[in-house]
């Protein structure tokens, strides 16, 4: 008797089979109903869109995908931050603005990108949408890979939009089965651990017709939860039980229909300009179904900042969207990864059988690099130039990076967009980037560096308190006398609201990359082995904000081409 193939065999099997179809369509002219009619991307501003226009021209002008159709990148206006959902009732007015009534016969995938990737800042310069992973020929990047992974979508769906994000990914083996056709929402749902539904969105089912399990079955919602208690799940039937066995279905990606896009243009139209962040799952989801009611606009506990027309805001919303169906399409053999911070990054690229093998992950992806033995399994480099005599330790990634001879980097750490010169050593656990930034009209180079568990975000509430910021796990009183400098030295960037690592200016400015690199690493030691080391007098320090606010796109991509062509020539 044949045994049944197993869930990562399936995965294995279906993943390939998208890839295979995508990269089949990489640089040609796609046929009208083969592929999406119009990709569009949020950005945060204008900046980012700008950033993200140039990074698309490049790719499609080097054939990495698919031509004949319209890529869009829209930015939020300036002002309030206004949340994915916000990006995406103001990208459905700019679209419906430039395609009128046209928009209706189009099969839309709207990919939300917008935001700094302050837990993964190696995407900060670029976008998290353009992060590269390793797989393909040429080098896949996160756009790449959602495209191939909904590959089959388009084709099986009636006009509309398919709503995801850019820093998470589904796997799936039903996939020529999967139809979007029906009126109001459609979302797929993956089973997940309990603990894994208290940080996502839950959906509480209508009772099955037929109870049997399969990879594929299409359910209506009672009532979405968003991040709910174990507790709260419990109570609202949302839990479910497989041979003693407990989970829950989690969302990820939606389709809303040409229909329902329209009532959220016409509720945009009544409640614009927005002040504040609307959420395109907890606030447009947890209104649909028969089980919905209108308690959770008052809950603010998953908010960032409370702006005092939130409340209203979703109480339209929801009044917008009662009686619209929420249909759930459950995808039992599939797995939802989440790629948004470093430890999550570090894991699924070096650590995670799953992942390495349901999407063919490789240790050395389009770069100049023979690994050890020992390397092949549990490191990853990635558009990247090595020395021979370079080693990568088990659990790092370097990207888009070149390193000198006999160089080494060590466990769990992050090299990206770096020049490390001859006999240089990357201690364990640190994440060192270098970036380009204009400075007084011309190009600079600085290079930042943080632990891996260094947490960005933490502000503390005034000056007075950045002892509580740790740097490498010494405080950052202890990180300036290490590197010869005073408190006074220390300026925060912004507008002098937040304290935070994010715009703490600890990072020298130097006329070149590799010097930049060393510059910064010769900080890190210091810190490391609780030796001092001196900063030139009058050094300039920025912090990654600034860095960030003053970006030099071109240089950045410049440097890459660079690694691009000499990684080709090598081949």
């Amino acid at each position: 008797m044949n045994e049944e193939p197993s869930s990562n065999t399936l995965l294995q099997k279906a993943t390939k089979d998208k890839l295979e179809k995508f990269n089949r369509l990489r640089g040609r002219e796609v046929k009208p109903g083969e592929f999406w009619d119009l990709v569009v991307i949020t950005a945060a501003d204008e900046d980012q869109r700008a950033a993200y226009e140039l990074q698309i021209r490049e790719k499609c002008s080097r054939k990495e995908l698919p031509l004949g159709i319209s890529y869009h990148v829209i930015a939020d206006p300036p002002g309030y931050k206004i949340g994915n959902g916000g990006s995406t009732l103001h990208s459905l007015q700019i679209l419906s603005d430039a395609y009128g009534e046209s928009l209706s016969r189009l099969r839309v995938i709207l990919i939300h990108a917008g935001g700094f990737s302050q837990r993964l800042p190696n995407a900060s310069a670029l976008g998290k949408i353009f992060t590269a992973l390793p797989l393909g020929e040429p080098l896949y990047q996160m756009l790449e890979l959602k495209l191939a992974m909904y590959v089959d979508f388009p084709s099986h769906m009636k006009p509309g939009m398919l709503i995801t994000c850019a820093d998470d990914l589904e796997l799936y083996s039903a996939s020529d089965r999967i139809v979007f056709d029906k009126p109001g929402f459609t979302a797929l749902a993956h089973p997940s651990s309990l603990s894994i539904g208290t940080t996502h969105g839950v959906f509480v089912l209508e009772p099955a017709e037929d109870p049997s399990v399969r990879d594929l079955e299409y359910r209506t919602c009672f009532q979405f939860l968003h991040k709910p208690s174990v507790e709260r799940m419990r109570s609202r039937g949302a839990v479910c039980t497989n041979a003693d066995h407990e989970f829950v279905y989690t969302d990820s990606t939606y389709y809303v229909d040409h229909a329902t896009t329209t009532l959220l243009l016409d509720l945009f139209r009544d409640i614009r300009p927005l002040r504040c962040e609307v959420d395109a799952y907890g606030d447009f989801l947890q209104g649909l179904g028969p089980g919905a009611t209108v308690d959770y606009t008052n809950d603010t506990a998953n908010v960032t900042k409370k702006e005092s027309s939130l409340v209203e805001i979703r109480e339209k919303i929801f009044h917008c969207l009662r009686g619209a169906p929420l249909n759930v399409i459950l995808l039992n053999e599939s797995k939802f990864y989440h790629l948004g911070t470093t430890e999550e990054y570090l894991f699924h690229f070096t650590a995670d059988p799953c992942l390495r093998g349901e999407l063919g992950i490789l240790p050395a992806a389009f770069s100049v690099y023979e690994p050890e033995a020992s390397e092949k399994a549990a490191a990853c480099v990635m558009h990247s130039v090595l020395h021979p005599s370079a080693s990568v330790s088990v659990g790092s990634v370097v990207e888009y990076s070149r390193l000198g001879a006999e160089v080494t980097v060590g466990t769990r750490a992050i090299v990206s967009g770096c020049w490390v010169g001859a006999g240089l050593s990357v201690p364990d656990e640190t994440f060192i980037h270098s970036l380009s930034t204009s400075l007084d009209g011309r190009t600079c180079f600085v290079t930042v560096a943080f632990s891996v568990r260094d947490d960005l975000k933490k502000s503390v509430s005034s000056p007075a308190g950045v002892n509580e910021l740790e740097l490498f796990g010494a405080t950052l009183e202890e990180c300036v006398s290490r590197w010869g400098l005073c408190a006074g030295d220390v300026k925060f960037s912004g507008d002098g609201s937040v304290w935070n690592l994010w715009n703490c200016c600890l990072f020298p400015v130097c006329e070149d990359r590799k010097s930049s690199f060393a510059a910064t690493l010769g900080m890190v030691w210091a810190v490391r082995g609780k030796e001092t080391v001196a900063l030139p007098r009058n050094t300039k320090l920025l912090s990654l904000q600034e860095i960030l606010q003053n970006k030099d796109l071109e240089q950045m991509l410049g440097f890459r081409k660079g690694l691009y062509e000499e990684i080709l020539a090598a081949k």
